[in-house]
């Protein structure tokens, strides 16, 4: 049987990007990768304490509906091929009471999500930068 390697040339160019190239969505690891993410990001919020009370009179499909947005946002936002069709952040969280303190609970349990998934350094930054942009538009 007769091999044939792909010359340099025909290569796909994305494995010769350097990682400042990739976008971030592709240096997380992409829609898979992200959606492990909010999957065990979404049940730790629910189980906790204090923020449980966002989700304790929503439904399954309302909850599912709500995952899945929160992937689409993620992906859109890192730079990936997806496109989110929810509401704007501050739209979406009027009302809802979110404070200070629900805000910073929100960060430990993002941040325990990132160190169980390793995410490096640098990309946990740039999502930390990211949800950091969003607070004025959810926090009242």
């Amino acid at each position: 049987m007769v091999r044939y390697s792909v010359p340099a040339a025909f290569q796909l160019e994305e494995n010769t990007m350097s990682n400042e190239e990739k976008t971030l969505y592709a240096r997380l690891g992409g829609y898979d990768a992200i959606t492990a993410v909010a999957n065990d990001l979404l049940p730790r919020l629910q189980a906790d304490p204090q923020l449980g009370r966002f989700w304790a009179h929503r439904g399954d499909d309302g909850v599912k509906r709500e995952k899945q947005l929160l992937i689409d946002f993620l992906c859109a936002s890192a730079g990936g091929p997806v496109y989110y069709r929810g509401r704007d952040m501050a739209l979406c969280h009027r009302g809802m009471r979110i404070s200070e303190s629900d805000w910073s609970v929100f960060l430990g349990h993002a941040a325990a999500t990132l160190a169980k998934f390793r995410v490096p350094e640098a990309e946990q930054r740039e999502v930390v930068a990211l949800v950091q942009s969003l607070k004025k538009e959810i926090v009242e």
